[in-house]
């Protein structure tokens, strides 16, 4: 079986399954996602305190929340990508979405969060990818519809905050062509029909149209895909920050790279955003009641919270008083790992939740806050993005001033 299509491991002579590719994310029933067994069987490394307090070194300002709480926990080469920073070398970062709904929930913005950090500490530029051709293939989505899509999920990317100057955004179905095919070429090339099988565990049922896409992901890890960009910076490495199930696309990306001329691409790796229910998988954006969607009002999140953030607290206060919160499975408190800024505040909840002496209530209150906040101000960032701002980004252009 693919690394990409199934995780199969054996404890205690019975055989456990956790699913994680780009398409699929499920834990074992009613478990979690084994992060170490994900490292071990991707091959991949853990980041440890060293690597966090280096890019602290580096870039002279605090490490993300992300990268301080291992959001993203591992990597492929990130400490190549340092020594070469360290050396005076460029690099670029390239990450991507996938446009196949109209709204974004808040796991879909981590990595575009994150992704922003590294423009700013490092002064690089970025190039995103919206692959309005694979959700089209894979959600049955119209080829209108999928364009459609690339260019609402821009706005919300844009509301992030990139810089305009080192940033460009493009889809599939406009940019693919020229030098960026001639490498899906070369690429294709390289991996056979058997390969792709065993990565991503194709079947017989799936169209062709899947089983060529991999190249298309592969490429704007390679610098002379964006001749526009990078003409005549052949040597330029690439970092690319993603969630883990991305996995499968670029160690077929780095197998190929060193045979067609080029580095191979460097990953930081994020675990996955927890549904409100529990720890079993990723977030789905077919159970909107699963989400905080960044078009949720805050009566919406504070009814989310309330109703279905799945808690580690006890079943009376009583208990809760004795025993605390299980503060491994609590998602309310896993989510103000994710986003509340404050190492000293968040310390001092899981210390007095976890010792019963905080309740459920409170923690979920905190939370309310926290997200209301984040979600309110990414609204207002989008209802600034105009039509021309996304244009602004789409822009086939040179960035001069991208190393600056």
């Amino acid at each position: 079986m693919g690394l990409g299509r199934a995780m199969e491991i054996k404890e205690n002579g019975e055989e456990e399954q956790q699913i994680v590719n780009p398409w699929k994310v499920e834990a074992k029933e009613g478990g979690k996602i084994d992060y170490d067994k994900l490292i071990d069987q991707f091959g991949c490394q853990r980041i440890d305190q060293s690597l966090v307090e280096r890019v602290r070194r580096l870039t002279s300002r605090a490490p993300h929340v992300f990268l301080r709480r291992d959001v993203f926990f591992a990597h492929r080469d990130f400490n190549e990508i340092l020594d070469a920073y360290e050396r005076g070398e460029k690099f670029y970062l390239y990450t991507g979405r996938g446009p196949s709904s109209e709204a974004l929930h808040l796991g879909h913005l981590i990595p575009f969060m994150f992704t922003k950090y590294l423009q700013d500490a490092f002064k690089v530029p970025l190039v995103i990818q919206l692959t309005d051709d694979e959700k089209c293939m894979w959600k049955n989505l119209t080829v209108e519809e999928s364009q459609r899509l690339a260019r609402e999920n821009a706005k919300d990317i844009i509301a992030c905050g990139f810089d305009v100057t080192r940033t460009f955004i493009f889809s599939d179905f406009d940019y693919v062509g020229g030098a960026f095919y001639k490498n899906m070429v070369k690429v294709g090339k390289c991996v056979t029909y058997n390969k792709v099988v065993g990565i991503f565990g194709f079947t017989g049922e799936d169209h062709i149209g899947k089983v060529s896409f991999p190249p298309v992901q592969a490429v704007p890890s390679f610098p002379s895909s964006f001749p526009h960009l990078f003409s005549g910076q052949d040597n330029l490495r690439c970092l690319i920050p993603c969630a883990i199930d991305q996995d499968p696309y670029f160690r077929m990306t780095r197998d190929v790279a060193p045979r067609i001329g080029y580095h191979k691409p460097a990953l930081i790796e994020s675990l996955f955003f927890p549904a409100l229910q529990g720890e079993t998988g990723k977030m789905s954006a077919s159970d909107p009641n699963s989400a905080i969607y960044v078009t949720d009002s805050a009566k919406d999140i504070k009814s989310k919270i309330n109703k279905f953030a799945f808690s580690g607290g006890q079943d009376t206060i009583e208990k809760h008083r004795e025993l605390g919160a299980d503060l491994e499975v609590d998602i309310p408190y896993k989510y103000l790992k994710f986003f509340l800024d404050d190492d000293i505040e968040l310390a001092y909840i899981g210390k007095e939740y976890g010792a019963g002496r905080m309740l459920t209530g409170e923690v979920k209150q905190r939370l309310i806050q926290v997200l209301t906040e984040i979600v309110e101000r990414h609204r207002r960032a989008r209802a600034a993005v105009t039509d021309e701002m996304v244009d602004a980004f789409m822009a086939v252009r040179p960035l001069p001033n991208m190393f600056n």
